[in-house]
């Protein structure tokens, strides 16, 4: 599988990489052999760019991905995990439910700080069991996690001692790149004015159907730098199922409007004779700015489907038919709407 370079580093990385939230049992369980099935699945692939988070099953994403990344030939593969989130162990019947389907008994605290990104750190090299983590981003930070008034503190906290810490990290050479993995463009724009980071990984917000991030976030990546990662391609789905009943959007049920959008781009890529699933897949591969697209699931039959959507590449011409279809993400309230 062909590479990209995260951005001004000498990392490279394949251009479809595999996310971990679905090992973690994100809304369904996962057993540990489907977990290996599907990572090796991902393998055999081609993959060899791995992401997880400590959120991911309260840190048993984690645990999972080390495990099989251990038997893997050394710096054969990248990994990333994040930072934002220490996990805190808790009695059985305590453990929050926060979509994960029989996590680790752990729940959650918030921290930017430099000494909760180094403790976090810490903790992930004892879950993965490696010695090594190729880049780290800070987890969902933004409004679209915490809302405005926590977020500012939070905020506060990474600009003012946080960032140091990650920068302390790749120049001791523990880490080849640090950025963020979020989901909203504000809080990019934010970090990225007062920062250089090396890379984002951003869900659902520079999509076949969601471009909230080609007005301000690409043109700054572009001037300074910055890889995008992007996940969420599918936006919760509805791009790789059409608009059935219950699809969803951003992860709540798909608007009619959005419906509407989404079957005529169904129309068009059935005019094309492609499932719609593969103008969705390969929209972000064209920007220079994008090293790779993220795709995640806990089932090897769905990694290997996807990975039949990469090749062949859809001529340009296509993706022009879409653009008057496409929406962005209004602005967010006070309100945080995602834990």
């Amino acid at each position: 599988m062909q590479t990209r370079r995260i951005g001004r580093t000498d990392l490279e990385v394949t251009e479809i990489s595999f996310g971990a939230a679905a090992l973690g049992g994100l809304y369904r369980a996962c057993p540990r052999d489907q977990a290996m099935a599907t990572l090796q699945a991902a393998w055999d692939s081609g993959i060899r760019y791995f992401d997880v988070a400590p959120w991911y099953g309260f840190g048993l994403g984690e645990r999972r991905v080390g495990d099989f990344l251990r038997d893997q030939p050394e710096n054969s593969y990248v990994l990333s995990t994040k930072v934002g989130r220490l996990m805190r162990p808790v009695p059985s019947d305590k453990v929050p439910n926060y979509g994960y389907i029989d996590p680790l008994p752990f729940d959650a605290d918030y921290d930017y700080s430099y000494d909760g990104i180094m403790r976090s750190v810490e903790f992930s090299y004892a879950r993965l069991g490696l010695n090594r983590i190729d880049i780290l981003y800070v987890h969902d930070i933004g409004g679209y996690t915490h809302g405005k008034a926590l977020n500012d503190r939070y905020l506060g906290q990474l600009l003012n001692s946080g960032l140091k810490a990650l920068e302390e990290l790749k120049s001791s050479g523990a880490i080849k790149a640090y950025g963020l993995g979020v989901n909203e463009v504000p809080v990019c724009l934010d970090v990225m004015h007062e920062a250089d980071i090396d890379c984002i990984l951003m869900a659902g917000r520079y999509t076949l159907l969601d471009r909230s991030a080609v007005a301000e976030l690409l043109p700054l990546c572009e001037k300074k730098g910055t890889s995008l990662v992007v996940g969420g391609v599918f936006n919760s789905g509805i791009l790789a199922t059409g608009p059935v009943p219950g699809a969803h959007f951003d992860y709540l049920p798909a608007t009619p409007d959005i419906l509407a959008k989404v079957g005529a781009m169904e129309e068009i890529a059935r005019k094309h004779d492609v499932p719609l699933a593969k103008p969705a897949l390969q929209f972000p591969l064209r920007s220079p700015s994008v090293a790779s697209v993220l795709i995640g699931t806990a089932k090897p039959e769905s990694l290997v489907r996807n990975m039949q959507l990469v090749e062949p590449r859809l001529s340009d011409n296509i993706y022009a038919e879409f653009d008057g279809l496409t929406i962005v993400a209004p602005p967010l309230g006070d309100e945080a709407v995602r834990v």
